[in-house]
């Protein structure tokens, strides 16, 4: 543990058992130990001998100034949001809450009224014209996400959750206005076969896109605004076709972010596929070459919701710090800060604490292999930089799309020894998936928890009376293979039921 407490990237230095740190920013912190995790030799305790910790997390504007720090350098580290990244552009909120409400499932999409559709296609037709003057402008991604959700609910969506008649009044008063100023990607994703808007239906049956990587984005779009689903390897030459996003002066480089975000968003609402789900979970395994294998007598790798916690303890780091000094290797993941929620997350803590969080797969496997240690944490930006390219794209989509659910499974560093994963869940119908992309993964065992806001903590309260129907916080699921031959060795997904144990807990 000792080794991630450095300051100094990408190192892996040790702390000396008295330190002090340098101020970084305007935090004035001064840490007079390390954390000491000792259990390698039968000493199982963790031991903080000192530790006084002094932060200035509030200047006013005069200081500021004088020391030439920008706002967004500033980040007090008990509250999330400060580490969202100031480069990221912020989405248009209007936009935004109506995407809240029609960019999700079947039966989960609430249809807007005429007042708020008024209001909503208003802002659009403003912001396309460039007359928006006292909100964010609506992005491109926004406007994929919007449209893609109202097509998709068009198209296959129970009547219940179709378009309401205050969206069909308000549509037919904008829509001959808007169909002058968007652009074509954005014409083909409100109607891409000319059956839905009437007017300007030439141009969506006709849309092939810019360039190879846009034109198979489009055709694999095609089948998802209907409703259907593609195969495992379409998806994969998607994702990798596209990713990483590279975004220059808020345009995207080789695909539209209006596409990208249709797709994504698509995906999700129409509940994606088993073979979906892989896809997304294996497309990057090895965008930096082979996993490196630490040679550790087991390791277990724990998959968080990456968009954090805002309301209950994450106790998830401090566990698997624990489990360490019993001689049992732990892989944390993550990121900094991720939308939607965009809470409290294990990075955040370790960098409050002066910890390395730029380690590569690499490094992470030695400390796993380190008898001082036994516990790594990798960053996505690290590990997956294709995947944390979108983060801000994420955020303009605003509801979670596949990748949420695939990004918890991930085994970015493997093991000689037994593997397990162990990942959190809210939304019921996702814990079978989840262990369907574990099995996948072939560890020797898996575990999902429905925890405190999804995450792995568990809570001590008695359910409420008035909690809504579905699994209880504190269900947990899982498996564990009966046999030694790795799932990985087994010919296709079927054959590793026959080799596993079910156990619901």
């Amino acid at each position: 543990m000792r080794a991630l407490l450095s300051p100094e990237p990408p190192s892996i230095s040790y702390l000396t058992p008295t330190r002090t740190t340098k101020p970084r920013s305007i935090f004035h912190w001064k840490i007079q130990t390390s954390l000491r995790f000792s259990a390698r030799n039968g000493d199982c305790s963790i031991r903080p001998r000192s530790m006084c910790l002094n932060v200035k997390s509030a200047l006013d504007s005069a200081t500021i100034d004088q020391l030439g720090l920008p706002e967004s350098d500033i980040r007090n580290p008990s509250v999330s949001p400060s580490y969202r990244s100031w480069k990221l552009p912020k989405p248009n909120q209007t936009v935004l809450d109506a995407q809240a409400r029609v960019c999700t499932g079947p039966t989960q999409t609430k249809p807007l009224g005429e007042e708020q559709a008024l209001k909503v296609l208003d802002t659009i037709l403003r912001s396309a014209k460039g007359e928006l003057k006292d909100q964010e402008e609506v992005s491109k991604a926004q406007l994929g996400a919007f449209f893609a959700g109202m097509t998709i609910r068009a198209n296959a969506f129970p009547e219940a959750t179709q378009w309401s008649d205050g969206e069909r009044r308000a549509m037919n008063k904008f829509w001959p206005l808007l169909v002058r100023v968007l652009p074509p990607d954005v014409l083909f994703i409100a109607d891409p076969e000319g059956s839905i808007m009437g007017i300007g239906g030439s141009v969506g049956p006709h849309y092939v896109g810019n360039g190879p990587t846009e034109m198979r984005l489009v055709g694999a779009l095609r089948e998802v605004l209907a409703g259907g689903h593609l195969g495992y390897e379409e998806v994969q030459g998607v994702l990798r076709d596209v990713l990483p996003l590279k975004l220059e002066d808020k345009k995207s480089a080789g695909v539209s972010e209006s596409l990208l975000s249709a797709f994504l968003i698509g995906q999700r609402m129409n509940r994606e596929t088993d073979r979906e789900l892989k896809a997304y979970c294996l497309a990057f395994d090895d965008e930096l070459g082979s996993q490196p294998v630490a040679d550790v007598r087991s390791l277990t790798h724990y998959g968080e919701p990456y968009d954090g916690n805002t309301r209950y303890f994450r106790s998830t780091l401090f566990v698997a710090a624990v489990r360490s000094c019993y001689s049992e290797s732990c892989l944390l993941h993550g990121v900094e800060w991720m939308p939607p929620k965009g809470g409290i997350t294990e990075e955040q803590m370790l960098k409050f604490m002066g910890a390395n969080t730029q380690l590569s797969p690499l490094q992470a496997k030695k400390l796993l292999e380190d008898d001082e240690v036994g516990f790594a944490y990798l960053s996505q930006r690290e590990a997956q930089p294709s995947l944390h390219s979108i983060i801000g794209l994420r955020e303009h989509i605003k509801k979670r799309p596949p990748l949420a659910t695939s990004e918890k499974v991930q085994q970015l560093v493997r093991a000689q020894g037994r593997e397990a994963i162990i990942a959190g869940f809210f939304h019921e119908g996702y814990e079978e998936p989840l262990l369907m992309l574990m099995r996948r993964r072939g560890v020797h065992s898996g575990l999902v928890v429905k925890g405190e806001e999804g995450a792995l903590s568990m809570t001590t309260k008695s359910r409420s009376v008035n909690a809504s129907k579905g699994l209880p916080v504190n269900y947990c699921s899982g498996f564990r293979s009966l046999s030694a031959t790795s799932a990985l060795e087994l010919d296709g997904l079927h054959n590793i039921f026959s080799y596993s144990a079910w156990v619901s807990l």
